[in-house]
């Protein structure tokens, strides 16, 4: 039976925001551009498999902005979650099993 632990619901919060940020953040790059810079296309079809890239317009100064602004949130909520002081009331063997746990534990509740 797996062990099921009682996390604070700051950082069930901190962790659910997380998802999301990196969701968002994670969709937001697949929409970009390949190129934050404005570059020419190209093709090597000379490696051990064929890369092929389109022009690039590069990204906005908004879009700059935004990926910074997620980038930068998904840090603080990492920094947060990581180092919330719940990890200390759990052994240090347990530690693995608990932070799976809390990662999907949007997963139980869903």
């Amino acid at each position: 039976m797996a062990t099921t632990y009682d996390f604070p619901s700051d950082l069930l919060a901190g962790q659910e925001e997380l998802h999301q940020v990196r969701a968002e953040l994670s969709a937001l790059l697949k929409r970009l551009p390949w190129s934050v810079e404005p570059l020419d296309g190209f093709s090597d079809t000379a490696g051990w498999r064929k890369v092929e890239r389109p022009a690039s317009p590069g990204w906005t100064a908004d879009e700059q902005a935004e990926v910074e602004k997620l980038r930068q949130r998904e840090h603080e909520l990492a920094v947060f979650v990581s180092g919330h002081r719940f990890w200390a009331e759990v052994a240090a063997g347990e530690r693995v099993d608990a932070r799976m746990n809390l990662k999907h534990a949007r997963d139980e509740t869903q």
